[in-house]
């Protein structure tokens, strides 16, 4: 069934009948938890992830189920797409139209990462006027403080953070705290500093954070990584 081809009258029929499976399986106590984060959709995420498995990859019907989609619709939309798919000016319109942290989250991380313009796509969402898409960008300048460093200019970012971070949007700030992070754990040089400014800001300091999991408060966060020698 992976990837092939389909009439759009079929696609749209297939579309239509996953919509009408997906609010088969809503739930209102899902719904509510949900809802504490931002997000809007009722359907349990291990049974959105049970159809993308059946279904495999399909491009073109991933494009139907994410035109004029719900949240649900959008998730499954991404879990069957190619990251190669959709072109840069695609993916900003996709991220624009996100609406939820969720599914802004399964974006940046399941495709943007993955695509060939996640680069050029990481500059210009960095410098954009709306913390959301902005937040994207921190997310994507996060991912190359750890995979590929090299061209970052890192002590330029803490001075950002620095100035800005304490002060920024909700969604902005979780990105900007993370690239915080990210920094003082692969950089010994910046560690120090970044564990610095992450005590004067103390931005998440409180945040409340489950047993067994590590606190998102950067000082924390960058010394039980080091613990764990999980540190450049």
């Amino acid at each position: 069934m992976a990837d092939s081809a389909q009439e759009p009258a079929d696609l749209g029929a297939t579309a239509t009948a996953l919509r009408e499976e997906l609010a088969g399986l809503e739930n209102e106590r899902v719904r509510e938890i949900n809802a504490r984060h931002g997000d809007d959709h009722a359907v349990n995420l291990t049974a959105l992830r049970g159809i993308a498995k059946r279904l495999k990859t399909q491009p073109e019907l991933a494009r139907v189920l994410w035109d004029g989609g719900d949240s649900a619709a959008k998730l499954l939309a991404i879990l069957l797409s190619r990251p190669k798919q959709y072109a840069e000016e695609e993916l900003d319109a996709m991220l624009r139209e996100a609406g939820t942290p969720k599914v802004h989250d399964w974006l940046v991380s399941y495709l943007v990462k993955k695509s060939p313009h996640r680069e050029a796509l990481r500059e210009a969402w960095f410098a954009d006027s709306d913390p959301v898409v902005a937040s994207a960008g921190w997310a994507l300048t996060s991912d190359r403080v750890v995979k590929k460093p090299e061209g970052i200019d890192q002590a330029a970012l803490l001075d950002l953070i620095e100035a800005r971070m304490q002060d920024a949007p909700g969604r902005l700030q979780w990105a900007m705290n993370e690239c915080l992070a990210q920094i003082g754990i692969t950089n010994p040089e910046l560690r120090t500093r970044a564990r610095e400014i992450g005590q004067r800001l103390e931005v998440l300091k409180d945040y409340p954070t489950p047993p067994n999991c590590t606190s998102p408060f950067a000082p924390i966060w960058i010394d039980e990584m080091v613990r764990r020698g999980r540190a450049g």
